[in-house]
């Protein structure tokens, strides 16, 4: 297993002196463009998928890139969804669901969730997935999942007026672990490999 504060050590005597211009830069400029909403999964790493620099994402990591349709009450994602699009006037929103996820493979086999109640609420997010998606494969779920919490993201206000002035774009993806391979979907079953 890695260790922490040697990772931390590593970083503080060469990469950081590496990168030493762009983060004199980063102190005073926070400026991204993307908001990426990916999982928690520690195998899935959004600035390592996309080879971003620090200061070039936005991210959100929660479990299954769950987006809960907006609603009343604050809540931790609604906050950075609505800082990120009305605050950064980010261009461009990415959904990144994954192969092997441990949420959709959950929901997909039935699992009994009684002993993690706060992750079985939290799942509920997920349901519209579910009912659109017949097929049980975890796959087919993921899939569904990433093109069902695009359309939860369209509830939230700042995504919603970005999106009719043509200010933001939503993409969904989904990153393969055994094979590094990223392709974006939609509703209408044209999936693609994310292109240059």
């Amino acid at each position: 297993m890695h260790d922490l504060a040697t990772g931390v050590s590593h970083f503080r005597d060469t990469v950081f002196p590496a990168k030493a211009e762009l983060f004199a830069r980063l102190t005073t400029t926070h400026a991204p463009r993307t908001l990426f909403i990916g999982c928690s999964d520690a195998r899935v790493v959004p600035e390592l998928i996309t080879s971003s620099e620090p200061g070039e994402l936005f991210v959100i990591r929660t479990a299954g890139n769950l987006v809960p349709a907006y609603g009343p009450g604050a809540d931790g994602v609604a906050a950075s969804i609505e800082y990120a699009v009305t605050v950064l006037q980010i261009g461009r929103i990415v959904i990144c669901g994954h192969s092997g996820c441990g949420a959709m493979t959950a929901l997909a086999e039935g699992r009994d969730l009684s002993a993690v109640p706060t992750v079985a609420a939290w799942l509920r997010h997920a349901d519209a997935a579910a009912a659109r998606c017949p097929d049980t494969a975890v796959d087919a779920l993921v899939r569904a999942n990433v093109i069902a919490q695009q359309a939860n993201l369209s509830t939230h206000p700042a995504v919603a007026r970005a999106l009719a002035t043509g200010a933001v774009t939503v993409e969904g993806w989904i990153f393969d672990i055994a094979t590094g391979a990223v392709t974006v979907v939609d509703g209408s079953g044209s999936d693609r490999p994310v292109a240059a």
